[in-house]
């Protein structure tokens, strides 16, 4: 199978975080990864391979040397992309005819693409047991719902601009008047419960579009989600398929991204960096020793980046032009929206150049806002030397995004030879690799 294809799998298993969580931590344990828990006493082996999550929808993976080790080599990407999150109290009457699901936005969707397309609602759902609560996940298919659109005889301006009010314009259809009820029947149903003993859920729309390859010469691949996940996927082949050299190697996904990881599983919490000091902790380091490992640590920061639009050139800078099937992309800007330096970036360009993994670079037009990832905010609690990089793509934040179908074996090569590298800090500003 090739790798595109794994990663279409992949994808169409992660409906949710919550899925591509556990659909990450099955390929862990398939890989001898053995699970750990954050409420107990952690005794931890040279050579060891663990892996812990936080929420079901955060998950940090971690190999350990013979010996005693340097610092840090991570990488992190994020499991949640724009979506609608269905509201408790789900189901409302519409024109005395429809039942509708109120629903409200998460993260920055580009609202046209989730109109007139099947889609899939999957989360988790809390059920009430013998024992206490149980976590179950959940996808309700083969039940498909719709956002309908509006008739252009209805609205004949619509193709001249519009505005989408998320309360009206964007809620799901469920089903006629007669359905009204029902739905709290079906997650019952997908939860393998009663409605009585759900005690609560987190339930996003999805689209369960296939991923394909696309273009004359199948140059492109066409998928949901691209937006982590892609990074997510990739730096997981990189890591599982890397000879661990002088450092601890560390893999995370963190949630949340969408809506700027300010939760307890985000990449602005505590998650990942009590991760390090336990691992510290368990390997015989002081507190003063662990404050040494993060300061010869690096850490790749993985979140797709934007390819020059065939149709909007102008929109990207006039110089550095990032194209799809070209390599790697190094995000960096002035603004620190992207955590790259010169030293982080140098040292990336080295690692890359021994893979003979093609690099280019994305800053944003000056006069256009571009966005941010996770790396500037998990720095503010792990302060590592940083590296933001990304796979090039189009329609970022759209229901179905397009990136170029060479490129994802590229950042697993990369990943590989990063986590195959052995990194020391000899001064501050100066690495031997």
């Amino acid at each position: 199978m090739s790798i595109n294809q794994e990663l279409f799998t992949f994808i169409q298993q992660s409906p949710t975080p919550f899925h591509a969580v556990q659909a990450i931590c099955d390929r862990l344990e398939q890989d001898g990864f053995e699970k750990l828990n954050e409420t107990t006493t952690w005794q931890l082996k040279p050579q060891g391979k663990y892996y812990l999550t936080r929420n079901r929808s955060s998950v940090v993976a971690f190999q350990l040397p013979q010996g005693d080790f340097n610092g840090f080599l991570l990488t992190s990407s994020h499991s949640d992309s724009p979506t609608f999150k269905v509201k408790n109290g789900a189901e409302l009457e519409a024109a005395g005819m429809y039942t509708m699901l109120n629903t409200e936005g998460y993260g920055g969707m580009l609202c046209a693409t989730w109109l007139d397309r099947p889609l899939g609602i999957a989360g988790r759902v809390l059920v009430e047991t013998e024992t206490g609560v149980e976590t179950r996940l959940v996808t309700l298919d083969p039940l498909r719902v719709v956002i309908p659109n509006l008739a252009i005889h209805m609205d004949r301006e619509a193709n001249s601009g519009k505005s989408y009010k998320l309360q009206s314009d964007m809620l799901p259809l469920f089903g006629d008047k007669q359905v009204k009820g029902d739905f709290a029947k079906l997650v019952a149903k997908a939860a393998d419960t009663t409605e009585e003993k759900v005690l609560g859920s987190e339930l996003y729309l999805y689209n369960p579009q296939q991923g394909q390859t696309v273009g004359a010469n199948d140059e492109y691949i066409l998928c949901p989600r691209l937006d982590d996940l892609e990074c997510a996927f990739g730096t997981l082949q990189g890591f599982l398929q890397a000879t661990p050299a002088n450092n601890v190697n560390v893999y995370a996904v963190l949630d949340n991204e969408e809506v700027g990881s300010a939760t307890k599983q985000g990449a602005d919490s505590n998650f990942l960096a009590s991760v390090l000091e336990r691992i510290c902790s368990c390997t015989g380091k002081d507190r003063q020793g662990y404050f040494a490992a993060l300061a010869g640590s690096m850490m790749i920061s993985a979140d797709n980046a934007h390819a020059v639009h065939p149709a909007y050139p102008g929109k990207s800078d006039p110089v550095t032009k990032t194209q799809m099937n070209e390599g790697v992309v190094v995000k960096s800007n002035a603004g620190q929206k992207y955590t790259t330096d010169a030293v982080s970036a140098a040292m990336l360009k080295k690692i890359a150049a021994k893979a003979e993994v093609k690099l280019q670079w994305f800053v944003n037009n000056s006069d256009v806002r571009g966005g941010s990832t996770l790396g500037n905010i998990s720095s503010t609690q792990v302060a590592i030397n940083t590296v933001d990089v990304g796979l090039p793509q189009l329609a970022m934040h759209s229901s179905c995004e397009t990136a170029g179908s060479k490129d994802l074996q590229q950042l697993v090569e990369l990943c590989k030879a990063f986590y195959s590298s052995p990194i020391t800090n000899t001064q501050d500003g100066n690495w031997n690799l």
